[in-house]
């Protein structure tokens, strides 16, 4: 992990946010200001490597996600990725879920620090969180994570786009990159399939996406093959 000073600014906002007497104001508080740092940490780097793409090369990741629930954790390892303009590829996701992620070595590295975080966080919130005695466990806990997951993916999203927007000329950069990962992508899967809509039936997604709108976006470690 590089040693940057803004992602260190961040790791200490997360520390703060994650700490048990942080109320949620403060934590969301935290959490937003977290988010706008890496953000403009990636539209940094990006600018960096417009003037120099060796310093930022296309780069990939094979990341394995053990159950349970792989599957849904690797839809928020999805939902981050591509939020940060990198692209995932499901070899296999019943069971032990194994991902083929692509990015330039700076957004994997942002990836690396959000990813872990939000899955320590996604199993504690879902701990603290009663089933209700008419839902399945199990269906309720992949709703669960699927409202989880769409909050995080909403929040990166418009973190990204504020970003890009406050640089000049940074939009057309990224939309260079992005570009360049998916070749590499349709490079190495030429005959990719894509995955329709999944269907839950659960009724944890708005809890999920209530604890998402408020979870830390942080962490320290991508778990790897």
């Amino acid at each position: 992990m590089t040693d940057d000073p803004l992602l260190a600014r961040v790791r200490k906002l997360l520390a703060k946010a994650e700490d048990p007497a942080c109320t949620p104001a403060e934590a969301e508080a935290f959490t937003a200001k977290a988010a706008q740092l890496i953000a403009k940490y990636g539209v940094d780097q990006a600018l960096l490597a417009g003037a120099d793409p060796a310093l930022d090369p296309v780069g990939d990741k094979l990341v394995t996600i053990e159950a349970p629930y792989a599957r849904d954790k690797a839809g928020l390892l999805g939902a981050v990725a591509v939020a940060m303009r990198s692209r995932v590829v499901y070899l296999e996701r019943r069971g032990t879920a194994r991902i083929h992620l692509f990015g330039h070595v700076a957004d994997l590295e942002r990836i690396e620090l959000l990813f872990t975080s939000l899955l320590v966080q996604a199993a504690h919130g879902l701990a603290a969180t009663q089933v209700p005695d008419f839902d399945h466990p199990a269906a309720f806990r992949r709703s669960w994570l699927w409202g989880f997951t769409e909050a995080i993916r909403a929040r990166l999203t418009e973190a990204e786009r504020e970003a890009a927007a406050d640089v000049p000329g940074a939009e057309l950069v990224l939309v260079d990159r992005t570009e360049q990962v998916d070749r590499r992508r349709d490079e190495t899967y030429p005959n990719l399939a894509r995955l329709g809509p999944r269907r839950l039936a659960g009724t944890g997604r708005r809890l999920g996406y209530a604890a998402g709108r408020t979870a830390s976006l942080g962490g320290t470690g991508l778990p790897a093959t």
